[in-house]
């Protein structure tokens, strides 16, 4: 058992709205990730999702709420709740959950598979953001 520096781990990946778990305990991964625009609107009908932020500032957009999180906030959104993640500029937090969720089910974006410079100079886009009717 070794111990784990969240920030720099979560320097070291190199998509966005990606996961790597760099910890397992109590039947749950702890995983970094970073993210900037945002997901697509989605759900995890089978876990609740765990968001601790290390740096950068998260939007979680719910259908009736949105919870801003700063560096040392930490919010659960429960099992079955919609929601889409909008992080304005680059941000670094750790997820707790029984699963890696960074697919598309899991609301990842198309455009985050690949870190390009286009993507860093023009903003990420996504298919989330704009809360539907």
């Amino acid at each position: 058992m070794e111990k784990v520096n969240l920030a720099r781990e979560a320097a070291r990946l190199t998509e966005f709205w990606s996961q790597q778990v760099v910890a397992t305990g109590n039947g749950n991964l702890f995983k970094v990730a970073r993210g900037i625009g945002s997901t697509n609107w989605h759900r995890h009908d089978d876990q609740d999702e765990v968001f601790l932020v290390i740096e950068g500032r998260i939007t979680i957009q719910m259908r009736d709420r949105d919870v801003e999180l700063e560096p040392g906030d930490l919010f659960v959104i429960p099992c079955g709740t919609e929601h889409c993640p909008i992080a304005p500029e680059e941000a670094r937090f750790l997820l707790v959950g029984p699963e890696v969720t960074s697919n598309a089910e899991g609301g990842k974006p198309d455009w985050s598979y690949t870190r390009n410079s286009s993507v860093l100079a023009h903003g990420a886009g996504g298919g989330g953001g704009a809360r539907p009717a």
